[in-house]
């Protein structure tokens, strides 16, 4: 066990204030030696003003009556809560290169500081510890950190939003409501003040963006947030108007039977195949989650999603018979 997680572990310990002799302390450090445990407290002592003091009665350490809230000066994590933070940093700079590097990097600096061996396990982490990104689309950090202001800060943006569906750009004003990292891809749920709708919007799309400081936002309750972007399926979703019923085969169902395609789906095997229901209201990505399976899936209901299928399917044959 590392220094500094002993350290840890006695004020841990003897903050629960019982009276602890250093034969009791000795297991919970890592079966150090008494010396090694007297040492350490008395390092406490002098260099963090630790309140412990020796109960002759008990013959036991503990912290001072009425100073058990003591705490650690400064940024203080045990070895192993300082790597999973090293971990996590890895993890986010890994979700867009660059977009939190900026701001995380000093935060890792600074934790790396309290881990001995610090490089190797920093190195050993970025390592082990890859995610593989394959559609992930480019957003500009400055846009990201404007957005994410406005968001926390509580303010209007003035963005403009280009619209790749018909092609068009519009200036908008909106009140950012929050952030939603989605299949690799960072979008912003927003009330849109030209349109006086909920909205949500890629961020990659947004082509300038001004935070208006003089602005009131528009708060939007979660509840309403959730019932009108959240109840479908695919992040443009809304409100759910129709049901899909799946039918996967029993090949494929040793796959999506362990996948929550959302948090409403009803599912259930029936003759071997594994049925699927699932809320939506706009079919963009479900025609394409759909499509992905191939001859492996059915659309059983309803009718016009199962139609757009089969033309889909139909139009994609005609590419190959030329």
């Amino acid at each position: 066990m590392e220094r500094s997680e002993r350290f840890y572990k006695i004020c841990n310990t003897l903050r629960k204030g019982k009276s602890v002799p250093i034969s009791a302390l000795q297991p919970l450090l890592g079966e150090v030696s008494a010396a090694t445990c007297k040492r350490d407290i008395l390092y406490l002592q002098d260099h963090f003003n630790a309140p412990i003091e020796y109960h002759p009665a008990s013959r036991g350490w503990r912290f001072r009556p009425g100073a058990e809230e003591f705490e650690m000066p400064g940024l203080w994590f045990t070895p192993s809560e300082a790597q999973a933070l090293i971990t996590l940093q890895q993890l986010l700079s890994n979700i867009q290169p660059g977009l939190l590097g900026p701001h995380l990097r000093p935060i890792q600096t600074r934790i790396s500081k309290l881990l001995e061996k610090q490089d190797q396990t920093v190195n050993e982490v970025q390592r082990r510890i890859r995610i593989l990104q394959q559609n992930a689309r480019i957003v500009s950090s400055q846009y990201f950190e404007l957005v994410s202001h406005a968001l926390l800060a509580r303010k209007r943006l003035r963005v403009t939003h280009y619209n790749r569906e018909r092609d068009e750009t519009t200036d908008r004003e909106i009140s950012p409501q929050r952030l939603v990292y989605y299949r690799d891809n960072w979008y912003l749920d927003a009330y849109c003040h030209l349109r006086s709708q909920l909205r949500t919007f890629s961020l990659d799309t947004l082509q300038a963006v001004r935070v208006l400081d003089n602005r009131t936002v528009k708060n939007i309750a979660d509840a309403r947030l959730d019932k009108a972007l959240g109840r479908s399926y695919g992040i443009f979703g809304g409100a759910p108007t129709q049901t899909a019923v799946l039918r996967f085969t029993p090949t494929r169902a040793r796959w999506v039977a362990r996948e929550q395609w959302h948090p409403r789906q009803q599912c259930r095997f029936e003759d071997g195949y594994y049925l699927l229901e699932i809320p939506y209201a706009d079919d963009r990505e479900l025609l394409m989650d759909i499509l992905k399976h191939g001859a492996e899936v059915e659309v059983l209901a309803p009718k016009n999603l199962r139609a757009r299928v089969r033309e889909m399917l139909g139009d994609a044959l005609e590419n190959y018979k030329k």
